[in-house]
């Protein structure tokens, strides 16, 4: 088994306006899929991240530089990550498929994990 990272992307005007119960609702959803996960022994670890576009470092010529990012021109942020264990890409996009941000948020981007050391 490989891990892959899925990366969960979103716009920040989709949460907008969402009302509590029905955010408390989604979230379970979330819960109950990464549980299930963990079951199949397939969850390696997930988190979500904190509401902000965070910060991003760049080096130009020995000079670095930290701005707000990664997205200043647009909206779209990375909301989360969950690790996952899976055979390939195939099945690793398969288990991805059933994640409840794909039916609220429309993307996830999935990604091999190069393990290195």
């Amino acid at each position: 088994m490989q891990n892959y990272l899925l990366l969960l992307h979103e716009d920040e005007s989709q949460r907008a306006g969402i009302p509590h119960d029905r955010m408390m609702a989604m979230i379970k959803e979330y819960r109950d899929w990464s549980a299930k996960l963990r079951v199949e022994g397939r969850l390696v670890g997930g988190e979500k991240l904190r509401d902000d576009n965070g910060k991003v470092l760049r080096d130009r010529q020995g000079k670095v530089t930290i701005t707000d990012g990664p997205y200043a021109e647009s909206k779209e942020v990375v909301g989360g990550f969950f690790m996952i264990a899976a055979k390939d890409y195939a099945e690793a996009c398969a288990i991805a498929q059933g994640c409840p941000h794909l039916k609220y948020y429309g993307r996830i981007e999935v990604r091999e994990v190069d393990k290195i050391g």
